[in-house]
């Protein structure tokens, strides 16, 4: 008995293939640093915490990782007046 013919993928190299998509560029420095600059800026024109008190405990924690794909000097710019913020919020509270 004949095995049947396996099925061939339609992406990679080879006669009749088509070439996997590109995967679409991110700029996660930009993005990043548009999140970071819009978070500190709610954080600044606040007078109380902007979030729920599970929120701003996960924005203490994923702020400083954001800013890991910023430059050294501008991250910790961030994270320090980030923090600054938290600590005034929090001392209203």
């Amino acid at each position: 008995m004949a095995e049947p013919p396996q099925q061939l993928s339609l992406f990679g190299e080879g006669e009749n293939r088509m070439a996997a998509p590109a995967p679409t560029p991110v700029d996660h420095p930009a993005r990043a640093r548009e999140k970071l600059n819009a978070l500190l800026a709610l954080a600044r024109r606040s007078q109380t915490l902007p979030w729920p008190e599970r929120d701003a405990l996960m924005w203490e924690t994923v702020f400083p990782q954001m800013a890991n794909w910023l430059p050294d000097d501008e991250a910790d710019t961030l994270r320090a007046e980030f923090a600054g913020e938290i600590a005034r919020l929090r001392d209203r509270a």
